[in-house]
């Protein structure tokens, strides 16, 4: 770049697409780089700790103020998510998005997310890009990554709950690692919902090697007898199933991405416990306590996401912060998780801008290379200096 011009490269999702984002491979070990670069320590996320996924905001649940946005629906926010990632990607920025379930009735998805890439050391823009595509893919192909030193390596039945995007590009990652999977279940809030149906038609043209395909009507049928659980849901609390230790066989793996709703804690000390980042976990669950026992309707709060179970357990003396396996330091070698064939393996995937960062680096760098895009001029020069 010649300064003090500033040109950058804007990419629409079809342009995204061509730079390859929805390669599964090529994404699970751009995870994996990530990954490793995050038990380093070679990285930078918001808050004074640095390990914060983003700052979020929140809508109240009713307002005096005429048109005023409300939280009436489940995953309605907006989201900010700044991060600085090293090693070979050297690079800052930050994904934004909205979210409201009610953008399906205008046919579009429920949440609507942009990557911006930034110059380290003048903040420069190099990109902005459609991220949809770039963040669910990043998001599969975390527990795909993770399955490789978690799964057993016979895995032969995957449960998708949650038959949506997330979890229709984890299943693509899946496959890429797990060679065996013959039969999928699917659970979605019904067990003939347009999701779970359009699931078993993906499968049905995509992987013939799957030799059998279950709709599943409850959360229970879901998780018996899988090998690999992928927990994706997006739901409203009141609409919420409870897990249970029993439903899991011995030796499954079980991610979760989105909603767990367990109420007996001390389960998972029977577990391998898993995360990728302790320390959001850790925040999360301070911001949970900060906002109170219960919710502007007055019902109580219960946190839902796996990792703030384990953090409980561990904040409470439960357990030790070292019985809960850092995922990063399972990619750099430094210690492992699964102990034996048949441990239940518990594993918490909250995501983490690093990931929308180093995803939206290697496409970016594709798409330079193939020139695709659309080159776009800041300035020549600042107006105003």
């Amino acid at each position: 770049m010649s300064y003090p011009n500033i040109d950058f490269l804007y990419l629409n999702e079809e342009d995204m697409i061509k730079a390859g984002v929805l390669d599964p491979a090529r994404c699970i070990e751009t995870m994996r780089d990530t990954m490793a670069l995050f038990g380093k320590k070679d990285f930078l996320l918001g808050g004074p700790k640095a390990n914060e996924h983003g700052l979020q905001v929140n809508f109240p649940q009713k307002s005096d103020i005429e048109d005023f946005p409300l939280d009436d629906g489940p995953d309605r926010r907006f989201m900010a998510m700044p991060a600085y990632l090293g090693g070979r990607f050297h690079i800052a920025g930050q994904k934004f998005y909205g979210s409201n379930s009610h953008n399906q009735a205008l046919g579009l998805p429920r949440s609507i997310l942009m990557v911006t890439l930034s110059d380290v050391e003048t903040g420069a823009p190099k990109a902005i890009m459609s991220a949809n595509l770039l963040s669910a893919m990043r998001t599969g192909a975390m527990p795909a990554m993770a399955a490789t030193y978690l799964a057993n390596k016979d895995s032969r039945v995957l449960s998708l709950i949650g038959p949506g995007v997330i979890n229709k590009c984890a299943l693509m990652c899946y496959m890429e690692v797990l060679k065996d999977i013959k039969v999928i279940k699917i659970r979605g809030s019904r067990k003939d919902s347009p999701s779970a149906l359009a699931m078993k038609e993906f499968i049905e043209k995509k992987y013939p090697q799957v030799e059998e395909i279950i709709l599943c009507d409850s959360l229970k049928e879901a998780c018996m007898d899988a090998d690999v659980v992928s927990e994706a849901m997006s739901v409203s609390k009141e609409n919420m199933e409870e897990f249970k230790l029993e439903w899991f066989k011995k030796g499954a793996t079980v991610f979760s991405m989105g909603s767990f709703l367990y109420r007996q804690y001390d389960d998972f000390k029977k577990t391998v416990m898993v995360v990728d980042n302790y320390g959001m976990y850790k925040k999360y669950l301070s911001n949970f306590i900060a906002r109170g026992p219960v919710d502007e309707a007055g019902d109580k709060r219960e946190w839902v996401i796996m990792g703030i179970h384990f953090v409980h357990l561990v904040e409470t003396g439960a357990v030790k912060r070292d019985q809960v396996i850092n995922l990063s330091d399972l990619v750099n070698g430094n210690g492992s998780g699964r102990k034996t064939k048949d441990d239940i393996v518990m594993c918490s995937i909250g995501g983490m801008p690093l990931e929308d960062l180093s995803w939206g680096s290697d496409c970016y760098e594709r798409a330079k290379m193939l020139g695709i895009g659309t080159k776009l001029n800041l300035w020549k020069e600042p107006y105003m200096k």
